[in-house]
């Protein structure tokens, strides 16, 4: 559990081939860190200045920073494979007449991260990947003193876990607002890199908002930031220059586990929400609205008639859900929810998971180029319908063949010069390295069955999928009007 290789978090859409040669990396998982007692720490200059006016240290935000992040050992134990499993083969049995009895094996695997203390009383916020499955965790401070630690609450979703340790009188670092940090802020990341030490490194705020993995059932809103971490920093603590925590390492793109300059940490907003609520109760509460969406693109807004690239396109809506109720269709764009602007589907997605089940939303939808309001009451998001989501992969609903769908409205039929009555799926982007690439399948190219099955949205596309199991779909395109039956072999 040294590091992990992520794509197990975040939609890295292969859509983007240059991205394939990179891997998103938990930047978790290397030893040693400490950290030490004491009181909430008190406001502090943001730097030493010189007479001209350039900060020359950052020691004094240090000085107070350090004392809050501690260092996290999670032990494990795992079933070792065997180490002669041929021998229990038909092939080797019939030489050696019978299996050899093996017995099992057991190996321990220690994860070694970084954690903030946020209450002086021991509980302590990391990520759910450094703690995650562990028998038994300990937590060193910087006073050299290590206690057990037990968990309170562990949230997949976001990465995110509370433990306690029995500790009291603890320094704690202040949560800052990360909807008040800008790109181009100084940042200061601290936490245990490589298991060399407690470890301060500096650099900005490289961008806001960002997502790795959309469609992976999990939330972010990622700051982004080139200040130097790496595997064993996960958990560990991004800091203002007023030594506010803004944010919770977590990952870095890296094409060999090194870092390149591309890290990214869990917004402290969407940190304190999380924390709050498992040390409430235990979990994470998320509403639901029950619909697949996706970003409208210049030449989807072209053909969907908007005058701009402005709203979230559903492309999809599960039956019976509280969007079904309220009668959203596939096809429709949302333009606000409760009066409030929407034009980024992950932002919509963190937004309505951040409301509690049962909350009553009001959606501005753009249906046949009109515009009405729709009331929504969200069902709660639960870990078998964020799969479900997950798997439909933010609204492509195709990511197994290598494309992104979208349904065909009436616009996008004139656009395309198809003809009246045409239904299906149109293919809004292609991977040209993926299954349906390779056999022509073009950006345009309207879906109009899969294995014989009529679809209308990308989930219809998800379930006649599913039907083909590892065989090979069968798909009828229409192709600038002309209709053409193709095979897309998986593998």
């Amino acid at each position: 559990m040294l590091a992990r290789s992520v794509l197990d978090h975040w939609d890295m859409k292969p859509f983007f081939p240059i991205l394939l040669a990179f891997a998103l990396i938990s930047c978790g998982h290397g030893p040693n860190r400490t950290q030490a007692s004491g009181n909430v720490p008190r406001e502090l200059p943001s730097g030493t200045v010189s007479p001209n006016g350039p900060v020359l240290s950052y020691a004094s935000v240090v000085d107070n920073v350090a004392p809050a992040v501690v260092t996290i050992r999670a032990t494990s134990r795992v079933h070792a494979p065997q180490q002669f499993p041929f021998f229990n083969s038909p092939f080797f049995q019939q030489f050696f007449g019978g299996g050899v009895p093996q017995s099992p094996r057991t190996e321990v695997q220690e994860a070694l991260g970084s954690g903030v203390v946020v209450r002086p009383e021991g509980y302590i916020l990391t990520n759910d990947h450094v703690i995650s499955g562990a028998q038994d965790i300990r937590v060193d401070l910087p006073n050299k003193h290590t206690y057990k630690a037990t968990v309170v609450g562990a949230d997949s979703p976001s990465d995110l876990a509370v433990l306690k340790i029995d500790a009291a009188g603890l320094a704690v670092l202040r949560l800052g607002n990360s909807d008040q940090v800008r790109v181009g802020d100084v940042c200061l990341a601290v936490g245990n890199p490589l298991g060399v030490g407690e470890t301060v490194t500096s650099g900005i705020i490289s961008a806001k908002g960002r997502s790795t993995e959309m469609g992976s059932g999990s939330f972010q809103d990622f700051l982004q930031t080139d200040a130097p971490i790496n595997k064993g920093n996960s958990g560990g603590a991004l800091v203002n220059t007023r030594g506010e925590l803004i944010g919770i390492n977590s990952q870095i793109l890296s094409p060999n586990g090194g870092f390149i300059g591309i890290g990214f940490a869990i917004p402290s907003n969407m940190a304190r929400t999380v924390m709050d609520e498992l040390m409430k109760q235990g979990k994470v509460r998320r509403g639901m609205l029950g619909v697949t969406i996706q970003q409208i693109t210049p030449d989807l807004a072209s053909g969907l008639g908007l005058p701009k690239a402005e709203g979230v396109l559903v492309s999809g809506v599960a039956p019976g859900g509280p969007a079904a109720k309220a009668g959203l269709q596939s096809g429709d764009v949302i333009l606000k929810v409760n009066g409030q602007d929407v034009n980024d589907s992950n932002a919509l997605r963190n937004e309505i998971a951040a409301m509690q089940p049962g909350t009553e939303v009001t959606l501005t939808i753009l249906r046949n180029g009109a515009e009405q309001n729709v009331r929504v009451q969200l069902g709660e998001l639960n870990e078998q319908n964020a799969q479900a989501q997950a798997q439909q992969g933010n609204g492509s609903g195709a990511s197994k063949l290598g494309i992104e769908v979208t349904p065909l409205t009436p616009s996008i039929a004139q656009q395309l010069g198809l003809p009246r009555g045409t239904q299906g799926v149109v293919v809004s982007a292609v991977d040209p390295t993926g299954p349906a690439g390779q056999v022509g399948i073009q950006e345009g190219d309207v879906i109009e069955q899969v294995n014989r099955q009529p679809v209308r949205s990308a989930a219809d596309v998800q379930k006649a999928l599913a039907r083909s199991g590892n065989g090979t779909p069968l798909l009828l395109v229409n192709h600038g009007g002309q209709t053409v039956y193709v095979a897309v072999p998986l593998q």
